[in-house]
């Protein structure tokens, strides 16, 4: 690292003790940014590194709620409003006990350079709780987001601060939320969330928007190698949303998908992944990955143990931070890994991803393929305010060209800065200077 960036970095991890994720997130943009400040020594002078890496609001709240028998739950509420330089903070709400304030901060500064790449006028936020809503009935669900909403609804607006769907928020919790910031409102503001059903003002193809997008960046990926996903054998890790979405798509351009996991273990199936099958558990039944395997012939539930264990020619990990380890990456690199494409936030550890740079691994980053989903929200929020809807073909040609764009803005910056191939650095690198230039123009704030 930049010994001149490497105290700024020294210095954001003292202010910010205990954020692990936070400080990974940090130290990992820190090491490309060197050659860019040669460049551009405006960005030191006017301390540019030093303000993107302080909120500029943290909201931490209480949440009381009660559960169907009467007790009375308290939970810990987030919202982390990044930077808004580029438009109003945008991105998801986490409902998992593994949220704290290290987790939201390390997914909303990753946000800021993911919304940057995707051109569209969006800044960086995240937040969430510590609420599970596993094993919760709709009625606790609601009234849990019922409560969120009644502290959150103060510091949100589709002109200020945008949230959408993450780990443990779907279109069930969408929907309780959005109803009572309309409730205390008296505002139908249908561009303050993102994520919401078709029928009151969501987008087609927000579902499949993350997943989709993670599939179209890797197969940019695999073009400048003279390849393609026809024939690949792919391993994805999880079995939510993203993964479900990333498994059709690999399998729609030719691949084919012989695992995926859930927090319990995973399946292997060499017919490639039921995909409906595989919808029908985990998204309607709210089932297990056990149940998979009871139903489909010739497939494989294996407890615990790691997806990774499966060998594969692409790999997406598409399940939680820090999920793909130094060990497991070199284990895939063995087995004859061409391509890793992350559909998660931040699933590599570092020593992961110093295995696939210096094996030659084409890999990207979470904060430009897994974009999809937020460019979707952005397009999502175009159509509420024209009040318009647009049809599943137009929205899924205007994401395909949104993460061709990425890919290309990646590569070609990288190119830029004697690193062909390095999409870590063209990502890291290409967000920043589109934020750190706005923040410059806007002044000292």
């Amino acid at each position: 690292m930049d010994s001149r960036l490497e105290a700024v970095r020294d210095t954001v991890l003292a202010r910010n003790p205990g954020e692990l994720e936070f400080h990974q997130a940090v130290t990992e943009v820190f090491e490309s940014l060197g050659p860019v400040h040669d460049r551009h020594p405006e960005f030191l002078e006017g301390a540019v590194l030093e303000r993107l890496c302080e909120p500029e609001r943290q909201i931490i709240f209480r949440v009381p709620w009660t559960d169907d028998a009467g007790r009375v739950h308290v939970n810990r509420g987030f919202r982390v409003e990044f930077n808004s330089a580029l438009g109003p903070y945008k991105g998801g709400l986490r409902f998992h006990p593994s949220v704290y304030l290290g987790i939201v901060k390390f997914l909303g500064f990753e946000q800021i350079f993911k919304n940057a790449l995707t051109g569209m006028p969006i800044g960086g936020g995240k937040g969430g709780s510590d609420f599970d809503p596993r094993g919760r009935s709709d009625a606790e669900v609601m009234r849990f987001c019922q409560s969120f909403m009644t502290e959150l609804y103060r510091h949100i607006g589709e002109y200020t601060d945008v949230p959408a769907g993450d780990i443990g928020v779907g279109g069930r919790e969408i929907g309780y939320l959005f109803g009572q910031y309309k409730r205390i409102t008296n505002r139908y503001e249908s561009g303050v969330l993102t994520g919401k059903g078709m029928s009151w003002g969501g987008s087609l193809v927000r579902p499949e928007a993350t997943g989709f997008g993670t599939v179209i960046f890797a197969q940019e990926m695999l073009k400048t190698r003279g390849q393609s996903f026809d024939g690949q054998r792919v391993v994805v890790s999880g079995s939510g949303n993203v993964a479900i979405y990333a498994i059709a798509k690999a399998q729609a351009l030719g691949a084919t998908v012989v695992a995926c996991s859930d927090s319990a273990g995973y399946i292997v199936d060499e017919a490639g992944i039921d995909v409906a099958l595989l919808r029908q558990i985990k998204e309607v039944e709210r089932g297990r990955l056990t149940e998979y395997a009871e139903r489909r012939r010739g497939a494989n539930y294996v407890a615990g143990g790691s997806v990774w264990d499966v060998n594969g020619t692409v790999a997406l990990p598409c399940a939680t931070q820090n999920e793909l380890d130094g060990e497991a990456a070199a284990k895939l690199v063995s087995n004859g890994l061409l391509a890793v494409a992350e559909g998660a936030n931040m699933p590599s550890t570092r020593e992961a991803v110093a295995v696939f740079q210096d094996t030659g691994i084409l890999f990207a980053p979470g904060k430009a393929a897994n974009a999809g989903g937020v460019a979707t929200s952005a397009l999502e929020m175009q159509q509420n305010a024209s009040r318009d809807s647009w049809s599943f073909e137009h929205t899924e040609a205007r994401l395909t060209e949104i993460m061709v764009g990425i890919h290309d803005r990646c590569a070609e910056t990288a190119e830029e800065y004697s690193a062909p191939g390095n999409y870590v650095l063209g990502a890291n690198i290409g967000g920043f200077v589109k934020v750190a230039d706005a923040m410059l123009a806007q002044g000292l704030i």
